[in-house]
């Protein structure tokens, strides 16, 4: 939503202000020089990346449009699911959580945080380090090593699509000088032609510059940008799972793990401590039948 709102700024302001000064609008109106720009841009953005990026790109540009999958509530709900299931193993063994682990999708445990559950990357996330963890055979320092490349493997996944817009949006402006070239290539072969004729000539060829920065700066690198802080933002459900279970690997009894998590999230996510407390408090309440 926020992004057609800053497109439709984009073009109103530059728009607005060439009419503003008393500028044609037709003028602008170049399709030719769009299809030269634009087309150029997405051969070369075929070119220059492999398949699965491409896949990829189709498959993340709709989430810019969307908000993010998680917020505060959801965060507080992935915590208190962290608390149960450590709180479980902490009065009956890591063993005891083998069902949930093994079949999450039957555990009523997990069946209580259903958004966790149709999270597929972070419930395979969770599912295989507390297997790991109740194997008993891998300390906290070498869990956290293996979390740390397995997070870094996910960054530079989400980090392919933006990488490769921001790649368009600097060529976009070379693109535009490319269209401005060809168009003044086509005015010097009509340089016979009466001055106005010329004139009309020129400025369609001036318009490729235009479009070529205007497309860059304030349509695709922009969206690169958006597309990178959605990144991050969907890295942080996995930092908080890293942090609780080190935390509980290292000692520290659930109710203070989870705090570990709470401590990493972006502050506008962040719940507040009585906020979480409550949550966990509500996990020891028996529900209604």
């Amino acid at each position: 939503m926020f992004v057609v709102i800053g497109w439709v700024v984009v073009i109103g302001s530059v728009i607005g202000s060439f009419l503003g000064v008393g500028g044609h609008l037709l003028a602008l109106f170049q399709p030719f020089e769009l299809l030269c720009i634009f087309g150029a841009a997405i051969g070369a953005f075929v070119v220059s990346n492999p398949l699965t990026t491409l896949k990829k790109t189709i498959e993340v540009l709709p989430s810019a449009f969307k908000a993010s999958k998680y917020s505060k509530e959801k965060y507080v709900q992935l915590i208190a699911l962290l608390y149960e299931l450590l709180q479980k193993a902490r009065k009956e063994g890591m063993m005891a959580l083998e069902a949930d682990v093994e079949a999450p999708e039957s555990s009523a445990t997990f069946k209580k945080y259903e958004h966790v559950l149709h999270d597929h990357h972070l419930l395979e996330f969770i599912v295989d380090y507390l297997r790991m963890m109740s194997s008993g055979n891998i300390n906290a320092l070498e869990m956290q090593d293996l979390m740390d490349e397995e997070l870094e493997t996910h960054h530079a996944e989400t980090s392919l699509v933006a990488g490769a817009i921001q790649k368009m949006a600097d060529g976009l402006p070379a693109f535009g000088i490319v269209a401005a070239v060809m168009g003044v290539v086509h005015t010097m072969g009509s340089v016979g032609a009466a001055p106005a004729i010329l004139g009309e000539m020129i400025a369609g060829a001036l318009v490729g510059t235009f479009l070529g920065i205007l497309l860059s700066y304030g349509f695709f690198g922009p969206l690169a940008d958006l597309l990178t802080a959605k990144g991050q933002a969907e890295a942080k459900p996995f930092q908080c799972v890293k942090s609780v279970l080190l935390a509980s690997m290292n000692g520290y009894a659930p109710a203070i793990a989870v705090e570990f998590g709470r401590k990493v999230l972006f502050t506008a996510d962040r719940p507040t401590f009585k906020e979480l407390d409550d949550a966990v408090r509500a996990t020891k309440q028996p529900k209604a039948a």
